[in-house]
């Protein structure tokens, strides 16, 4: 006597989906298209959403701020990216391009300016910090075509090479003037040793800055 062959479990799955398929009208390949197209709008429409439909608690950042400075005694109106350092605006916004971009990281000392009249790594501070400061880079020190006496002292005892830092050094200096600092030439470099020079013209650098020391106050 003959039995009906069983279908296997596979098989029996199988038959049992594509009926599935018929009673609905519709297949599993249908059916993951259409969600995955599903996915795609509702990503698409929550993209699209208003800010103020995301609840207050959606801070927005503005792309720019604009900041008062004065530099080198004229006002300057900016409108800078908050994550601008005082050293970019100062050379890309303003075109003051003396004071230089070494490292970038604090360490060189080539970005050295005066904020109000105090030793300042440009390149570690944004300027939107400095809003309303008064600054002074390389380009205001000399007074039309007199050089400042660091700058003369510096062309007379040959104190840089490739010049490079000298205007951080030079604003260095100019700041170190007005502080509290020994009278050798080992107070000068402890004082300057924030300044790097690549060159090795340190002896010159300590002799310009002693020579300006040593001119009577005015």
């Amino acid at each position: 006597m003959t039995h009906p062959k069983q279908p296997l479990p596979d098989e029996q799955a199988s038959t049992d989906e594509q009926a599935s398929d018929v009673s609905t009208g519709s297949t599993r390949r249908e059916f993951i298209a259409t969600a995955t197209v599903g996915s795609a709008l509702l990503l698409e429409a929550c993209r699209h959403t208003s800010p103020a439909a995301e609840g207050p608690e959606r801070l927005t950042v503005p792309s720019e701020l604009e900041i008062s400075l004065q530099v080198n005694g004229q006002p300057q109106m900016l409108k800078v990216d908050p994550r601008t350092s005082l050293l970019d605006a100062l050379r890309e916004r303003m075109g003051l391009t003396g004071t230089k971009k070494g490292c970038d990281h604090g360490q060189c000392g080539a970005c050295t300016v005066l904020v109000d009249g105090r030793r300042e790594l440009s390149c570690l501070s944004l300027a939107v910090m400095q809003q309303g400061a008064k600054i002074q880079t390389v380009e205001g020190l000399a007074e039309g075509d007199t050089l400042h006496p660091l700058q003369q002292s510096f062309i007379e005892q040959d104190a840089l090479q490739c010049g490079y830092c000298t205007p951080g050094q030079i604003m260095s200096a100019a700041g170190l003037l007005s502080e509290p600092c020994g009278a050798s030439d080992a107070d000068v470099r402890e004082a300057m040793s924030g300044n790097l020079c690549r060159c090795s013209a340190y002896p010159n650098i300590i002799a310009a800055i002693q020579q300006v020391r040593r001119l009577p106050k005015q």
